[in-house]
């Protein structure tokens, strides 16, 4: 699913225009990442949680030349699904993979 994909869905589910729903998705998207830059973390109730965490440094290797490359420690973004997300999703798939 894209982006547009979720625009054209809730535009659908909301009455809203598309280019007011691109607005909130985008607002939405933006604001996100704005709050983890900033060191926040975001939790959602019922759908999950993003945050910022540390990745050390470590050595990889290139799978092709299998040179060792340093990699430097960095921060990634990360989203953890709530335990309701995750039984709804589990629930639908179990249906899926029944039908």
């Amino acid at each position: 699913m894209t982006k547009a994909d979720i625009i054209d869905r809730i535009a659908t589910g909301t009455g809203l225009t598309k280019i007011e729903t691109e607005a909130v998705v985008n607002g939405f998207f933006t604001t996100v990442m704005q709050a983890l830059e900033e060191g926040h973390a975001i939790d959602i109730r019922g759908f999950g949680s993003f945050k910022v965490r540390r990745r050390a440094a470590r050595t990889a290797l290139n799978p092709q030349t299998k040179e060792k490359i340093e990699v430097e420690a960095r921060y990634v973004p990360v989203f953890k699904a709530s335990r309701e997300f995750r039984d709804a999703v589990d629930a639908a798939m179990q249906e899926r993979i029944e039908d």
